[in-house]
């Protein structure tokens, strides 16, 4: 099951298991039972700490339980965890033989506090970018608190739950039954669902901390590189990172990283933040931000007030804060999204095989959308408002070649209609104000993004776009705060380029700290 490479990955993890654990599997007489059989005896054949059982009895086949020996920690996969779903099993591996998780002390007492039975089920898929970060967390509490339990299941080997449930976008997490989140959500943010207290305590530790020299907002490419910049000329840095990666993570294939022939969104993302943490940098996750208070009305620093509450001040600011899917705003939309309007081809896109799909954008994104989606999806209809596709000629031309993709130009969608269940139609109007239905099972909408700055209205300049106006050195209207990366004016929205204004941006920081009085 394993091929070398993976193997010789997971027999270097092996050494670092403090305990005996048991790979306890409950499997049928189906392929994938054995896939499955065959994966665990691979894994048990790499320490003399693993063994392999088939002994369990749970309803989902194929499923095994990782525990402890002589010990009630453990934690469940239904399904087989490949894909970006491997580092979750190699993870969990290592924490359910007592290996300490990357957790603040904190942190890992709010978990033990959990008082209650409390059952997660969390359904993702091996294409999923953002299912991992939600796995982990859950793994994570499960394995520090006995009274939890986390079982993570991939809804391609189980169907008949995901379409009896209604599920068509992932991560979808379920407390005890009942729905409980859906999208990404890291520990911080399942902890703030659980107990309400400790988005209060979270804001009082901050409350505390003491003035940054640069405070840098967003952790995708430009906020990264402006965080390690400012680190590396010896100042006190603090970063706010809702995510790393940002909308890295939601990409699949790259191939424009100047150096790296090819590489992907989850595996860059990963590499941004092992950087990050190479430098003195104070990390501030599961936070975001909700208004700058410029320091000519603070009166000294600049405040950046999160929406828990707390304040952060610091000389100089850096906005790297990314953009987010742009909506298409007609009626259904809201109704329907996460039943049927999704956002990611690639994390919900396996939902969708054997059915007809609309994708509505005609640029990059969405002409790649539809590429990936024809090889899952019975069929896929392609719609551009404009009078012509916006894609590289290169992504055209293979669109153009399947057999199974319908393209539509002046396509002015109106709205989306479904049962109540899911989405079944979208209405459209074509180039002669004609109205025109196309009975679908999703709409993937990707019309391009929206700069993340409408907490920022009132307090610098933006563009009638919302973007974040700057100048040739990152700096905005407002002295000491810069700009970088996809939320600015900057043009072509590119991750060498967001890069680029990161490093440039923290530059100019510097700059402006050491040209302040003395007195400053």
């Amino acid at each position: 099951m394993l091929q070398d490479d993976l193997k010789s990955q997971m027999r270097a993890y092996m050494q670092y298991l403090r305990n005996d654990v048991v790979l306890q599997a409950s499997l049928g007489s189906d392929a994938r039972s054995k896939e499955m059989r065959d994966l665990l005896e691979d894994i048990a054949s790499l320490s003399d700490k693993v063994t392999f059982s088939d002994a369990g009895q749970s309803d989902r086949r194929p499923s095994f339980t990782i525990r402890r020996a002589g010990s009630s920690e453990e934690v469940s996969f239904a399904g087989i965890p490949m894909g970006h779903e491997f580092t979750s099993l190699v993870l969990a591996l290592l924490q359910v033989s007592g290996h300490p998780p990357k957790v603040d002390e904190d942190i890992i007492e709010q978990i033990k506090a959990l008082k209650g039975d409390l059952k997660f089920e969390t359904y993702f898929s091996q294409s999923c970018q953002n299912c991992p970060d939600v796995v982990q967390a859950l793994n994570t509490i499960s394995v520090l608190n006995p009274n939890i339990k986390h079982t993570a299941i991939d809804g391609a080997d189980f169907q008949a739950e995901v379409e009896k449930l209604g599920i068509r976008s992932v991560p979808q997490v379920y407390l005890n039954g009942e729905p409980f989140s859906s999208g990404r959500l890291d520990i911080a943010g399942i902890l703030g669902k659980l107990d309400t207290s400790s988005v209060e305590k979270a804001a009082e530790k901050l409350n505390d901390t003491a003035p940054f020299e640069v405070l840098v907002l967003g952790a995708g490419p430009a906020g990264a590189t402006a965080a390690i910049y400012a680190a590396r000329k010896g100042l006190r840095t603090g970063l706010i990172a809702d995510r790393f990666g940002g909308q890295v993570m939601d990409t699949a294939g790259i191939e424009n990283f100047i150096s790296v022939k090819e590489t992907d969104g989850p595996k860059l993302s990963a590499e941004l933040e092992a950087h990050v943490r190479q430098y003195d940098v104070q990390i501030i996750s599961g936070q975001r931000a909700a208004q700058l208070v410029p320091a000519e009305r603070t009166g000294g620093l600049h405040e950046i007030v999160l929406e828990s509450g707390a304040k952060l001040r610091s000389k100089t600011v850096i906005l790297a804060t990314g953009a987010s899917w742009r909506q298409l705003s007609v009626p259904g939309e809201d109704d329907y999204r996460t039943k049927g309007v999704a956002y990611c081809p690639h994390c919900d896109g396996p939902f969708y095989k054997g059915r007809p799909v609309v994708i509505t954008g005609g640029g990059n994104s969405g002409v790649e959308a539809a590429i990936d989606l024809a090889n899952i999806v019975s069929h896929v209809t392609l719609l551009q408002r404009g009078p012509r596709l916006k894609a590289d000629k290169v992504l055209q031309d293979k669109l153009l070649s399947l057999p199974n993709v319908t393209v539509h130009t002046n396509a002015l969608t109106t709205h989306i209609e479904g049962n109540g269940e899911e989405v079944t139609c979208l209405v459209y109007k074509d180039e002669h104000g004609e109205e025109k239905r196309i009975n679908t099972d999703g709409v993937f909408v990707q019309i391009g993004l929206i700069p993340n700055t409408e907490w920022l209205k009132g307090a610098l300049d933006l563009s009638s776009h919302g973007e974040i106006i700057v100048d040739d050195h990152g700096a905005t209207s407002v002295p000491g705060v810069f700009a970088a990366g996809d939320a600015t004016t900057v043009p072509y929205k590119q991750i060498v380029i967001a890069m680029g204004e990161g490093a440039k941006a923290s530059l100019a920081a510097f700059d402006y700290m050491i040209r302040l009085p003395v007195e400053a």
